[in-house]
Parts: C-alpha cells; structure tokens; sequence
C-alpha cells in the first residue's frame, strides 16, 4: 500500500464505483463492500470522507450501500457496508451483531478492523466517520454509539425496534449501567455529546410483532419492554434518554411510512450533508 500523498497502491478495477465484497482480514467470517466516488483518482491527492452504513436483519448490505451512492459523489464520501451474516455462532441466530458482542464475537471490533481497511487502501479520514443504520443496523448504531462515541462524527439511528437507553439504573441491554463491566468500556457522556446525532423513523412504523420481547427470549430481561410497544414509542423513549444526558437529537418522522429503509434515505442524506458542511 501507499502513504497518503496519493501513490500508487496497486488498486483493481473491483476496487472503484460499487466494489465486490472482500473477506475482513480480522476475521474472515465476515465481510463489506464498497461505494468509491467516481472522482477518486488512484494516483490523485483529494482526500475522502468515510460513512458506513450498517445492514438490517435482511442482510442488503449492498442496497444500503447502494442507497448513499449518489451522496458519496455529491459529499467526496466512501461508503462502507460490513455483512455480519445471520448464524456465525448459533444456527439461525439473526441478531447477534444487534447486542454489539454476542457469542463471543465483537461486532465494534469487527467494523473499527474493517474501517481500518479500508484506510489503508483509499485516501479517507477515517478517524471520525459518519455512521448510519436502519432496523438492526439502528440497534446497532446506537449501541456503538456508546462504546466508540470518540469515532464519530455523526450517528443517524433508524427506527431501531428494540433499544437500549441511557438509563445507568438498569444493566445492559435494557440500560448502560453495567456497561464497563460488560464491554471493558467506560460511557463517555461528555464524548457523547459532540457527536451529531438524527433519529429517524416512518411515522406509521407501528407493527410490533418483530419487537416485543416476551419471556423464554433470549434477549428477556426485566422491563425489556419497558420503553414502549412500537418503534415510534421507543426512538421517542431514547431520543429522551439522551436528551436528559445533554445530548442534543435531531429527530426526523417520514410521513405516511411504516418500516421501509428505501423511505427514510432523504432526511438521513440531508442530515449527514449538514454536518459534513458544519465541520
């Protein structure tokens, strides 16, 4: 690889535009692909920024790419879309990556590992990146929100079904009051609090046939559904949570849509532009 004055680094043609998937060199289980502006010159000077989109349960890693392509030419921006496939550990586990660590597994360790990458081979400040995530990618967001707050830029979480607040009276997942014990990281509210932060969601995303936890889950604790019966009720129960912690939340609610990720693009598009500008 080359250094970043721009030298040559030996890119292929897969490696421009939306790119194939590539195996994570951490951990080969898992992998992403790529959107790279159609302006990026291998052997050019301009340097780009870094967003990462993060999947739902469905695993359209590469539409939610897709979905930010217009953005990234717009923003000089790459786009980073990890796969975490569904049964790494546990056939037909879905939503391991939503917890952040699962079965042994750090899905925080598994992206910072794949955005590491992804600097080594591409001219990109990836020292602080925009991160988006949609369904389970907003569970996920959210929650590496919390552990890595000093990576970010902006965090767009998306209609989530199942969160976890900033309540440090309740252990983790429900609460973050545990949160050292478990992760081997200490929550930074002050960190937190410079990090740009949209929640969006439908306003119709009211079915909660996916989201309610009942007993003999294993995601059941005590008041597992203590922040409200539908997605709406819960961003709105964390989009709270934070803001009792000072943390400033800009929530965008899309007319007319229930829980469709196509819907939601334009606000969270608007909302990244804004903080790219701003900073």
């Amino acid at each position: 690889m080359a250094d970043q004055r721009g030298c040559k680094r030996g890119l292929s043609y897969y490696d421009f535009g939306r790119t194939t998937f590539y195996a994570s060199r951490f951990d080969q289980r898992f992998s992403y692909c790529l959107y790279v502006p159609s302006d990026y010159a291998e052997n050019g000077s301009k340097s780009y920024h870094l967003a990462v989109t993060i999947h739902g349960t469905g695993r359209n890693a590469a539409g939610y790419r897709d979905n930010l392509a217009d953005f990234a030419d717009a923003h000089d921006c790459i786009i980073l879309a990890p796969l975490f496939p569904a049964g790494i550990v546990k056939p037909g586990d879905l939503s391991g990556y939503k917890l952040i660590g699962s079965h042994g597994i750090r899905y925080d360790h598994v992206l910072l590992s794949m955005v590491d990458e992804v600097a080594e081979k591409y001219r990109v400040d990836a020292e602080r990146f925009l991160l988006y995530g949609f369904s389970g990618g907003g569970h996920f967001t959210h929650r590496f929100f919390y552990l890595h707050p000093e990576r970010l830029r902006a965090a767009s979480i998306g209609a989530p079904g199942v969160v976890t607040l900033l309540d440090q009276s309740r252990d983790w997942w429900v609460g973050v009051r545990n949160l050292e014990a478990v992760f081997g990281k200490t929550l930074d509210i002050g960190r937190m609090r410079e990090v740009a932060v949209q929640m969006v969601i439908g306003d119709a995303d009211t079915d909660t046939w996916e989201i309610t936890i009942r007993p003999g889950s294993s995601w059941w604790m005590d008041d597992a559904n203590r922040a409200g019966e539908t997605r709406v009720d819960r961003i709105n129960a964390l989009r709270e949570s934070y803001e009792a912690e000072g943390i400033a939340v800009r929530l965008d609610t899309v007319p007319d849509t229930a829980h469709d990720p196509d819907a939601v693009m334009a606000p969270v598009k608007r909302f990244f532009a804004e903080v790219l500008r701003s900073r």
